[in-house]
């Protein structure tokens, strides 16, 4: 079975992270999987670039600019919001031709357009496509916020400033039905909660939509020697320490303004915390959250070295991600594989990933106050129980060979609903 996996960044981001796992978790299950994309950053041989990288940064600016009219040139959703109007025809190429299964994952910015995933539909190969976000069922957005148009029809869309039933995001819509009304496509989200906001589309019904978490190496990502990783990052010896990591920490949906008004009522509530703990923040623009919060802060930066990145995590004592809005985070996997609790709000899959009272807590969603009280609980709890089952949880439900398993099976299923043969 030959897999091609598309992706629009090789390394960057969430979802280029977990189809990167996924690729190296079916290679070592005995498939033939190659990853095709946009951006290539690195020399690996079973990833391919899609091609002529002005011609992609053309799709990229031109997409945006389309957007940033419809926005009224305003800047504050830009990023928001894809609409698919241009992008790389793949078919074409020889890692197309050559794959049995086509695998899509986030391949927004410009990657592929609608026109292009309906020249991958139309070849009659099986398609599966991994959703990181509910963009695959929206028009236009890659997290609705609360909006629940998408159940019926995308319209008024929120983003925009001027709403009309024939926005922007109504023209996406009516593109987008057209084509999953022709074609069937096996839909996956990464947890229960994105399969559950999917079924819900109109776009998608009659489409198969089931879930299959990420997949993490285990091997990679484990519990290592406190002492000696904080000594290798420069970090305290003397203190507890509360992690936060996102690509870009100030990214409002990652809610670190509830990490802030939550540390600060600490150490409101318990004066010492000053002299007992710091906060270490991994992720680009972490130099602006020092002073916003009244502990010593230790930013690490953007670093795209894995073993690094496996450093702060063991280096930590506890792990908070307050995201508002989050499919199945990668950073909470991580955490939990290398034993360190995780603290987090109800929402998207992160109660599918935290045990409440058990490998972490669960705060109430957008509750500062209760995020205040998890990081507490697991900072003040004795043992190692807590740890022990963050990594139990991870090597049950996320490890290379249950997930290749899950996908493998799926793709066969696929095909066969394609009257494609293997």
């Amino acid at each position: 079975m030959r897999v091609l996996i598309v992706n629009t960044s090789e390394k960057t981001g969430g979802a280029a992270v977990a189809a990167n796992r996924l690729m190296e978790a079916l290679i070592n299950n005995g498939v033939k999987a190659k990853m095709l994309v946009r951006d290539k950053q690195t020399d690996c041989l079973t990833v391919v670039s899609a091609g002529d990288g002005w011609r992609q940064r053309w799709h990229f600016l031109w997409e945006r600019w389309r957007i940033f009219m419809a926005m009224h040139f305003s800047k504050t959703h830009l990023f928001e919001a894809d609409i698919a109007n241009v992008g790389t025809d793949i078919t074409t190429l020889p890692e197309f031709k050559e794959a049995d299964i086509i695998h899509l994952h986030w391949i927004n910015q410009g990657f592929l357009s609608l026109n292009g995933i309906q020249k991958i539909l139309s070849s009659g190969k099986p398609v599966v496509w991994t959703m990181h976000d509910i963009w695959p069922a929206t028009a236009i957005c890659h997290y609705a916020r609360g909006c629940c148009r998408y159940q019926n029809k995308c319209e008024s869309c929120p983003l925009l400033p001027r709403r009309s039933v024939s926005d922007l995001s109504a023209v996406v819509w009516r593109r987008k039905n057209e084509i999953l009304r022709k074609y069937h496509i096996s839909f996956v989200a990464c947890s229960r909660w994105l399969e559950g906001e999917a079924k819900k589309s109109a776009l998608l019904k009659g489409q198969r939509v089931t879930n299959i978490p990420n997949p993490i190496n285990s091997h990679v990502f484990c519990p290592s020697d406190k002492q000696h990783a904080r000594e290798a990052l420069g970090l305290p010896l003397d203190k507890q320490v509360i992690l936060f990591v996102s690509q870009r920490v100030t990214d409002k949906r990652k809610g670190l303004d509830y990490l802030v008004e939550a540390v600060n009522r600490m150490a409101v509530q318990d004066a010492s915390l000053k002299d007992n703990t710091a906060i270490a923040v991994l992720g680009g623009h972490s130099e602006e959250v020092a002073d916003l919060l009244p502990l010593p802060v230790f930013p690490l930066g953007y670093v795209s070295d894995e073993s690094k990145i496996v450093k702060v995590y063991n280096a930590a004592d506890v792990f908070v991600l307050p995201s508002l809005e989050d499919n199945l985070p990668n950073t909470i996997m991580e955490a939990m594989a290398c034993g360190v609790p995780c603290v987090g709000f109800n929402i998207g899959g992160i109660p599918e990933m935290i045990g409440h009272l058990k490998s972490g807590y669960v705060a109430k969603a957008a509750d500062a106050d209760d995020l205040a009280r998890g990081i507490k609980w697991v900072l003040d709890f004795k043992g190692e129980e807590l740890s022990k089952e963050a990594r139990r949880k991870v090597l049950n439900s996320y490890s290379q060979q249950s997930v290749a398993i899950k996908y493998i099976e799926l793709y066969q299923e696929t095909a066969l609903s394609k009257s494609y043969k293997l």
